[in-house]
């Protein structure tokens, strides 16, 4: 092989080896800010990981709200009326959050099973639900019917 084509070559690895390290930091840190949308059902039967950053949803179960008298430690149980799961969250709620709502919930499961969230969507006019939400609930069957 002459020294011009060898030069070509390198050049060319060098290159697609650059683009090839620059993809994978990309996609590492993509994966690293994704935050999957997992149902009550979803939790309860143990698909959703623990520690690990997750969106959870569905409707907030009537008389489930729990203030704290001291803090703004608030517990509730989101449903999709097949399984509930129970959400801790520090700070002020949402406006609009209330009880028969649908929200979406962001946080990390603990072992315990409970849903330790760090920021909680309410939904922002009377018609609108979360799309993963109105989702879980047609999937269940539990969506109300519009009319």
């Amino acid at each position: 092989m002459n020294p011009l084509r060898k030069k070509r070559l390198f050049i060319v690895l060098g290159i697609l080896a650059g683009v090839a390290i620059a993809v994978g930091l990309a996609l590492t840190a993509l994966q690293q800010n994704i935050n999957l949308f997992y149902t009550p059902t979803q939790i309860a039967n143990g698909e959703a990981p623990q520690d690990t950053r997750i969106r959870a949803g569905g409707m907030v179960k009537e008389g489930s709200v729990q203030r704290s008298a001291d803090s703004l430690e608030v517990r509730f149980v989101v449903t999709d009326y097949a399984k509930d799961v129970t959400i801790q969250y520090h700070g002020i709620l949402p406006d609009l959050f209330r009880e028969g709502q649908g929200i979406v919930a962001l946080g990390k499961l603990n072992a315990e099973g409970v849903l330790v969230a760090d920021e909680v969507l309410a939904k922002h006019d009377e018609k609108y639900m979360p799309p993963e939400v109105t989702k879980a609930l047609k999937d269940s069957g539990q969506l109300p019917k519009e009319g």
